[in-house]
Parts: structure tokens; sequence; C-alpha cells
């Protein structure tokens, strides 16, 4: 106990040999070998561990205590069958928790056994009494076991529990789109339907319900697709998706009506993600051709008479002043994504001219110069636009991250330093945040430099990152058993497990891979060696 007291402290070396000589008084204390796991896990040293509470377990094969830790560390390092067995255990001694039961039927789903999964599963589903018919808890537990039937395959069957408990199911928004993707696999259409276009009732923006709608109707002419999304568009005038989706299925004549009238509107509100939204349509040649010559269409009109079109009425109302900006804008925006970087820099400086006060035109134009190569011109630019608005982080960050690009580390670094805690260094700051964006720049802006320890140190910080974030995980093992948040907890050990292909991660190994293959290849000079090589 003394050991385990002095590890809490700190004091390592000297918990470990406390500990060790326990062991050395007991090698049968079921307590001492206990501590010493304990001690292991503490250090990340799991299958040490692991090998502790086995031992521990030999003589003590019940303690509740040891085989929980035990559980932990075996779901921790991926022990599925090992961690079967340990939860078996725990069902047997402690068959009243709703824990072990739920813990037993997931180290199953794990090992993707179903047929077991879903026999425990309905064993502890009957065994339980509900105090009332809003038990989230208990709904949160039927989803996990529709959830299992589901991949399991038995499509039929998963629809048939859905509908059974239904009422039991208090997510009705889970439920509901689970009864509609049911539906659309059975092909059961006319169902489907009918669930979906309730769905879209309830959310009209949300673009997954229509593209599922379109699948149940079968519709797969364009011309069928476009006249579905009109009629929803004047069912939710308000509503973007019905507007913006038909434009990735209209073609020639049709797609210049619909993107004419899409793009007016933005331009005369003045919304800045315009190109953003349509940059998916820039597949198409011809769609990018319809999209110039109307934006073009518009400048002159607009430079005119503040009118789209010279075509229309010359007593109709006028176009607000700023709709020749956001048409610069985005034409600015259009011919930088076409590498016509001058046509580019010569939209943006004319925007500039007629509004030099707009941030986001400053970020664009810096965004020309660093597409263009130019990173320093680049940094400038959004200088200027931090300058302009020194209480907005999104163009701190952008900033900092531009000045990365143009290796001003310490500038940079300055930068991020008016939203970190005060007394602290920002880049301590940053790295206790887990700011990766900033350390993955930081670290490739040292491999530029020649700085080839700060890059490696940089990278490893990156690393560390990720595995506490795969440490974090301890804290959910028991935590989601406790509170049958189980679909929730699969879909976290799903992401753990896939964890370090994160873009981040991979951009970090691959600047560490480059400068260790560089180090290998042209190793540096001990320079104390080569001053005594001179003298």
């Amino acid at each position: 106990m003394k050991g385990l007291t002095l590890n809490c402290l700190g004091r390592k070396e000297e918990a470990y040999e406390h500990v060790r000589r326990g062991l050395r008084n007991d090698l049968k204390s079921h307590v001492c070998w206990h501590v010493y796991g304990l001690l292991q896990r503490s250090d990340k040293k799991y299958d040490e561990a692991i090998k502790c509470y086995r031992n521990a377990l030999k003589w003590d094969k019940n303690n509740i205590q040891i085989l929980r830790d035990l559980s932990l560390l075996q779901i921790q390092m991926r022990d599925l069958e090992g961690y079967r067995d340990t939860r078996y255990q725990l069902l047997m001694l402690r068959p009243t928790q709703r824990a072990s039961w739920i813990g037993y039927a997931m180290s199953f789903h794990l090992l993707v056994d179903y047929k077991n999964a879903l026999s425990i599963l309905d064993t502890f589903l009957d065994q339980q009494q509900r105090l009332n018919n809003f038990d989230y808890e208990h709904s949160e537990v039927l989803l996990y076991q529709n959830m299992v039937i589901q991949e399991s395959g038995d499509l039929k069957q998963a629809l048939k529990h859905l509908e059974t408990f239904s009422c039991q199911i208090v997510d009705k928004l889970t439920y509901k789109e689970n009864i509609g993707n049911l539906h659309l696999r059975l092909a059961d259409w006319k169902k489907a339907e009918e669930i979906y276009e309730e769905l879209i009732d309830r959310n009209p923006e949300n673009i997954l319900y229509y593209k599922k709608l379109i699948e149940a109707k079968r519709l797969t002419s364009e011309s069928d697709i476009i006249d579905f999304y009109g009629k929803y568009a004047e069912k939710f005038p308000r509503s973007m998706p019905p507007k913006r989706l038909p434009l990735n299925y209209a073609t020639g004549e049709q797609f210049r009506v619909l993107v004419d009238q899409y793009m007016r509107k933005a331009l005369t509100k003045g919304v800045p993600p315009l190109f953003v939204d349509l940059r998916s349509l820039y597949k198409d040649g011809q769609k990018v051709q319809i999209i110039e010559e109307l934006v073009l269409g518009y400048v002159q009109s607009l430079e005119k008479g503040n009118k789209y079109s010279e075509t229309e009425s010359s007593n109709g109302p006028k176009e607000p002043a700023s709709a020749i900006l956001w048409t610069y804008y985005f034409l600015a925006q259009h011919y930088d994504y076409l590498n016509q970087t001058e046509k580019a820099l010569a939209y943006i400086e004319t925007a500039i001219e007629h509004t030099p006060t707009l941030i986001e035109l400053f970020v664009t134009k810096g965004r020309i110069y660093k597409h263009a190569g130019d990173p320093v011109e680049a940094y400038l630019c959004l200088d200027e636009a931090q300058a302009m608005d020194t209480a907005d982080r999104y163009i701190n960050s952008k900033c900092a991250k531009y000045m990365l690009r143009a290796n001003l580390l310490k500038e940079a670094e300055e930068t991020c330093a008016k939203f970190t805690r005060e007394g602290v260094s920002a880049m301590e700051n940053l790295n206790e945040m887990q700011c990766m964006w900033f350390q993955t720049e930081c670290a490739l802006a040292y491999q530029r430099l020649g700085k080839y320890g700060e890059s490696l140190k940089k990278c490893h910080e990156i690393d560390r990152h990720f595995a506490e974030i795969i440490e974090d995980q301890f804290d959910f093992h028991t935590y989601c058993l406790r509170k049958m948040t189980l679909r929730s907890y699969m879909g976290l050990l799903r992401l753990e497990d896939v964890l370090r292909g994160h873009p981040f991660y991979f951009k970090a190994a691959k600047c560490a891979i480059e400068v260790y293959i560089h180090l290998f290849d042209s190793p540096l000079k001990d320079e104390n060696a080569e001053q005594k090589l001179n003298t």
C-alpha cells in the first residue's frame, strides 16, 4: 500500500521497490499482484499489467475488482477473447447487474458472434422491469440490439424488432431513420417513401433524406429528379437543398436557368460561401462555362445599371450596391480555382477597391497567392485581414498558418499568443490543447528550414496526442456500460481502431519519415570534431 501511495506522489522507483518487497514476502498475495498491476498500468505497460492481474486471480479467482480491472485492460488492448471470458466470470459473480449482461453481450458482438450476442440481450431484456414508458436507457439497449440484428444481416427481423418495440423506443428520430432505411434495403418502396416524406417534413435541410426518397420513388431520369426537387422547393421556399441539389442533375439550358436563379438570389443576399457551395459542379466543363458566362454577364449589367441582365425592365427594382461586390468576389474564386491567377487577382483587387473594409476579400487574395506559390505575399494579405479584426479567432488562426507556410515561426507564435492562456508560452499552450494543425505546420516549417530536431519534436508531440486519445478510452469502458450509451460506445471503439488513419497523423508521420531518411542519407556533422580537425 505504501508503494501505491508513493506511485501517486510520482516517486515511481521507490513505489516499485516497495511493491517488489511485498511480493518477495508473499508471492501468493493477490493484493500485492493487483497493486503491481496497477503500477504497470499507470506506466502504460498494459501487457505486463495483464500478467500481474492474471497472477492475482490465481490466488483469488473471484475478486470482482481485479476482474473489472483486467476486463478494462483487455478491451483497451483489444484482447477480445480474453475480454469475453472475463466478462463471463463477472456475469456469473454479479448476475443482477445490468453492466455484467451488457458487457458480456458486447464481447460477442465485437467477436462478430451475433447469435450469442442477441441471445444474451434477449435473456437480459426478458428479466428487466421497466418503471415507466420513457426509460431512455432501456430504449438505448433496444436500439443497440437492433443494431446487432442489422449487422447480422437479418433485415426482416430487424424491422419486426423495431415495430414490436416502437412504443418503448424514445429516440423517435433514430427509430424513423432505421425503419426507413430497412424498408429501402428490403425493397418495400411504398413504405420507405412514406417514412422519408415524414422525415423531410421534420427536417427539410437534411440532404440524405432527399436522396433516400429519390431512391424509394425509383426516380432515374434527370427530368423526374429535377421535377421532384421543384415540388419541394415550392413546399419549403426557405430550404436550401431542394434548390441546390437539382444543379447536380440538370444539364444544358435547364442548368443555365436553375443556376441563374440560384446565383442571383445568393449574390443579392450576399452569401460569401457561394463559390464553395457550387465548387462540386466544376467537375463538369460545360457547367463551368455556363457559370462563367452568367457571372461575367452579371458584372457587365451591374456595372451599367445595377441589374443582373440588360433585358430587365428599367423601371423594376435595382439590385443592392453589394451585389457587384459579391460578383467580383465570386469571379476571383472562380478564376483562382481554374488556375488563372492574373484574372483572379484583377477581380479581387477590383472588389477591394469597391469595399476596402471587407475581411473576406483579403483572405481570398491571400489564398490566391498561396495557390500561385507565393507564401510570403499570401501571409501579408492575411496579416492585413487580421489587423482589421483582431478579435476574430478564425482569421487569427488562418494568419498564423500562412505565417508558418512562409517559415515565420516566431511571428506565428506571437499571433497565436493573442488567443492562448496568459502566463504560458503559446507553443506550450497549443501543445496542451492538442492543436494539431499548428504543430503539423510547425514541423513542416522546421523541416524546410533544416531544423530537423525541432521538426521531429513536433511530429512526436502529434504522435503523443494520438496516444493520449487512445488512452482516453479508459474513461468510457465503464461509463458507457453504466449509462447504456452502447451504440455511441461501439462507434468509439471502431473509431479508435482506425484512429491513426487520420490526416493529421498521416501528415506528421510523412514529415517524420522524410526527416529520418534525410538524416540517414546525410548524417549531421559533429561540429566539435570538425573544429578539432581544423585546429
